[in-house]
């Protein structure tokens, strides 16, 4: 069995709301999706989305033709490790969007080769797991309270705040929001790398009090001597491993120093699902948990349910808000029951319905 067709379709992604989740970073109203098909000599075919609102697909796109479609090409499509292995390499060439991208049609080519579900190949662990509410940055305090309010009586699981980076207001908004929702519902805080040490010392030990489950990214993406000092200080959980671009060997750095409780990623920042895999089976090896980074676009999204259900040491599954800048493409889109979960895909691969009709119909171009 061989690879024999690799293209990408770029197509118009339209309609996107102005979402803000920390100073310099918004969606504009128009963006675009490439869909990633990877064919083979027997009719099989896998598929996946690059790019988000953020970050159009046309941009990479043209990376991933030049570089990794020749890597693909005549490759037999079940040597994922070889593959993602040599896709790794060119990173100096093209995006770990481009290289996730590949990596997650690959697994979805496997699991339809197989005629099983990702998470099966991968090992189920579960067949259903938690969801959370994970905010936008919102104006003020009110509309955090209300936005949080809203999901727990939705039944979601957890909230999660992405706060406006102010040290003093960001406390301001843990507290009305704990005292909202009450003691024993689950928060969390992502401060998207935002503090200096003090600050972040400041919020932390204030979160904590409040009962906190988790203390995300305070500090710069790589300050690891700072996150050092602050799990020195500190009983919340601290996370961070998200942001930092590349595979597995960016890990190591953060559990020789134990600058982190919790190790993180997701498919464009890591380079796929491969990668996250890893991770994640690393993670579990200290005896640490590995969460989930929401992915940009609805298959990435679909693929981190399929890693959650296949790993013993995540949590809950971020859902980010909202929803649309973050979904698209997809006929059928996967959403949390009325208690909060989301369940097990059965069909081959991703399972994704793909909507190839409004696709056609917004296509921009085909790069092949």
């Amino acid at each position: 069995m061989k690879i024999d067709h690799v293209s990408l379709t770029i197509f118009t992604w339209d309609g996107i709301p102005r979402t803000s989740y920390h100073a310099g970073s918004f969606t504009q109203p128009v963006s675009n999706l490439g869909l990633l098909r990877i064919r083979t000599d027997s009719g099989h075919e896998g598929h996946a989305f690059l790019g988000s609102a953020a970050n159009p697909g046309s941009m990479d796109g043209p990376q991933l033709i030049r570089w990794i479609k020749p890597l693909l090409m005549g490759a037999n499509p079940l040597e994922r490790q070889r593959l993602h292995g040599r896709m790794l390499k060119l990173s100096r060439n093209v995006s770990y969007r481009c290289i996730g991208a590949a990596d997650v049609a690959l697994w979805d080519l496997a699991g339809k080769i197989a005629g099983l579900p990702v998470h099966a190949l991968m090992g189920t662990q579960r067949t259903s797991i938690g969801a959370y509410a994970s905010s936008q940055l919102l104006p003020d305090v009110a509309a955090y309270v209300e936005q949080a309010l809203h999901y727990k009586a939705a039944g979601w699981c957890a909230y999660k705040i992405h706060p406006p980076t102010d040290p003093d207001t960001d406390i301001k908004i843990c507290a009305a929001v704990r005292q909202a929702v009450g003691a024993d519902y689950p928060l969390m805080l992502d401060s998207t790398w935002s503090y200096d040490y003090y600050g972040a010392l400041k919020v932390g030990l204030a979160i904590q009090e409040m009962g906190y489950k988790w203390y995300e990214d305070p500090l710069a993406d790589e300050d690891i001597l700072s996150y050092v000092k602050l799990r020195q200080k500190l009983n919340i959980p601290v996370m961070a491993t998200e942001y930092p671009a590349g595979g597995l060997d960016t890990y190591p750095i953060w559990l020789t120093q134990q600058a982190t409780d919790y190790l993180r990623g997701d498919i464009p920042n890591k380079g796929g699902l491969t990668t996250m895999l890893k991770t994640a089976h690393l993670a579990e090896a200290f005896h640490m948990t590995y969460e989930i980074h929401h992915s940009g676009n609805s298959l990435n999204n679909l693929a981190n349910l399929h890693l959650a259900l296949a790993i013993p040491n995540t949590t809950w599954f971020e859902v980010l808000l909202p929803d649309g800048a973050h979904r698209y493409g997809l006929a059928e889109e996967f959403h949390p029951d009325a208690n909060g979960m989301l369940r097990a895909p059965s069909g081959p691969g991703l399972g994704a319905v793909l909507d190839f009709e409004m696709i056609t119909r917004k296509t921009e171009a085909v790069l092949d």
